[in-house]
């Protein structure tokens, strides 16, 4: 009852029994009502803006005229079935929705058609993100890109305006959604279809089929129902990166089943399998000695990899890289994907393996080494390199020499060649030897000057005196520069007729020495000397300022045994040699 009826019932002078009986009277003449009714009414009149119902209650009902496609088909007096949406507005009329009793109409039939799994058909009305939205029974169904069809659709658009068969396949009771499937019908109808393809597959069998999705591990190729998948290693005798190289999406290609897996339908199949193998006639194609020009594919410690050709791979060794350089690594000369001319060197068919050479390309330097570095002959180079055992003298770009450690100097017993060397000089040399099948030069240093050791026979004869400077002092003696720059030995033995505990508290580096020489070797290229010798028969002044300036006990040396040569040297001399 309004608030208008209540205030009438009240005002009116009816005794309390009887306003409850008069209530339930007025009451009782119309139906009960309640929000989200169907009911049906009669039109009684088309306002400006609403269509009035008459419904049969104690009030009228209204209805948007926008709820109508078709006003002008309405007409007074016509039974419409209408949806109750409230009881009363703030006038006091029943609210009434056309457009959403046609709405409950369609979503009962809906409900209906998914219990049962019909089969309906529906128009593409547009394309939304994620898929197409179709027309069903005047409502939009939500039909996912992923339910269109078995195979990958990439193209929405063209299934605008069309009409397609599909199932529901869930219902949002709370927001009215409908998600349908096309898909659905497609497989339920290749599931004969599969079975009978898997029936008659055959290992070896060659079949059409569509290229349908690519991965990093291959191509899946639909053969009709059923999927087989070309892994990227059967899809071309040569290396690729991707699947894609090879093949297009949507393309028919004809495969050869390769395998496959009746219980888990797995099928492999090959595409490289139906294509000639690139090795068949290769030592016609590619004979020994042959040019070609590949692209590096690989790098590896040892090499490059060039492709000739799809599924035609040669290798190229560091040691064929270059005549004169020495390679440690291909990056060095080639990079990846690089376009390089490279020459045939050796062919093995059955292992399938290619050797190439970038070096041969050119003329080997080396078979004009000796008329160009005769032995004797003199040249200038340059220090690339200093090591324990000598020096690498480099003559021209790429062509080094080496310059042994004993052939640095006539004069000094070197323990290392940075003593005198450093790295990036010019140093002059003489071709020792050539080696030309292991690529090597021996070059010496100290033969640019004439050999000293004949000056230093008639110089340094036995029992001459001299003095020399300690250089270095080493377990077995000190070593010492005489006059001219050429080094001697002094034994311990020779320094103080009694024995020396540690030589470094006693002698130092830079001291200078008065000496007697008692051995002279020319051929190995020794000089001894003696500092007990130098003072015997010396005067006992010049003994004792020795002895005080070296902390020495106290000596005459009458009773000294003089040095017999050969005795007391050897081990000092080999320790000088071994230093």
């Amino acid at each position: 009852m309004s608030n208008k009826e209540a205030q009438v019932f009240t005002n009116t002078q009816y005794s309390e029994d009887e306003r409850k009986q008069l209530l339930q009277l007025y009451e009782g003449s119309f139906a009960k009502l309640t929000p989200g009714d169907l009911i049906k009414g009669k039109v009684a009149r088309i306002g400006d803006s609403d269509v009035v119902l008459d419904i049969g209650f104690k009030s009228e009902g209204t209805i948007p005229k926008s709820e109508f496609a078709n006003l002008d088909a309405i007409k007074i007096g016509e039974e419409l079935e209408v949806y109750l949406e409230n009881i009363e507005d703030k006038n006091g009329q029943l609210i009434l929705s056309y457009k959403r009793a046609n709405f409950m109409r369609v979503w009962e039939k809906i409900i209906k058609a998914h219990e049962a799994g019909e089969v309906l058909r529906g128009k593409c009305l547009r394309r939304i993100k994620g898929g197409l939205v179709v027309n069903l029974f005047g409502i939009e169904a939500f039909l996912p890109g992923s339910q269109i069809d078995v195979r990958p659709v990439r193209d929405f658009d063209i299934f605008i305006d069309k009409e397609i068969d599909f199932r529901i396949v869930k219902i949002n009771h709370q927001y009215e959604n409908v998600v349908i499937s096309h898909k659905i019908l497609v497989e339920e109808e290749l599931t004969d279809q599969r079975q009978a393809i898997l029936n008659t597959l055959e290992k070896g069998q060659i079949i059409v089929g569509t290229v349908k999705a690519f991965s990093d591990f291959g191509v899946f190729v639909d053969l009709g129902g059923v999927d087989g998948l070309i892994h990227i290693t059967d899809l071309s005798w040569g290396r690729i990166n991707h699947s894609n190289e090879i093949l297009a999406l949507d393309q028919e290609i004809h495969v050869v089943i390769l395998d496959f897996d009746a219980d888990k339908k797995r099928i492999s199949l090959g595409y490289k399998q139906l294509q000639k193998h690139p090795w068949e006639g290769i030592e016609f194609k590619y004979p020994i000695g042959f040019k070609v020009t590949g692209k590096v594919v690989s790098l590896t410690d040892y090499g490059a990899f060039i492709e000739i050709e799809k599924g035609i791979e040669g290798l190229i060794h560091v040691s064929e890289m270059s005549w004169t350089q020495h390679v440690k690594n291909p990056s060095q000369l080639v990079s990846l994907g690089q376009m390089i001319e490279a020459v045939i060197i050796s062919l093995d068919v059955e292992n399938k393996k290619i050797s190439l050479g970038m070096k041969q390309l050119t003329p080997d330097p080396w078979s004009l080494i000796l008329e160009k570095y005769p032995i004797n002959s003199k040249h200038s180079g340059i220090v690339r390199g200093l090591t324990n055992f000598g020096v690498f003298v480099e003559l021209e770009e790429g062509i080094d020499g080496l310059v042994h450690i004993s052939d640095l100097s006539w004069t000094k017993k070197l323990r290392h060649p940075g003593e005198v060397i450093k790295k990036g000089q010019k140093l002059d040399v003489i071709v020792l030897n050539i080696d030309v099948t292991q690529r090597r030069i021996t070059l010496g240093h100290k033969q640019i000057s004439d050999n000293p050791w004949d000056v230093f026979a008639s110089i340094y004869k036995i029992g001459s005196e001299t003095e020399g400077i300690i250089t270095r002092l080493i377990e077995k003696g000190v070593i010492v520069e005489l006059p001219m720059g050429v080094e001697g030995f002094v034994p311990t033995s020779q320094l103080s007729q009694t024995p020396v505990t540690t030589l470094s508290e006693t002698f130092h580096e830079k001291e200078k020495l008065p000496l007697t020489i008692i051995e002279f070797d020319k051929e190995n290229k020794k000089i001894i000397l003696s500092v007990i010798e130098y003072l015997r028969g010396k005067d006992q002044v010049l003994i004792d300022e020795y002895v005080g300036q070296h902390h020495l006990p106290p000596t005459t040396l009458k009773d000294v045994v003089p040095y017999v040569s050969g005795e007391q040297t050897a081990d000092g001399m080999s320790e000088t040699e071994n230093n």
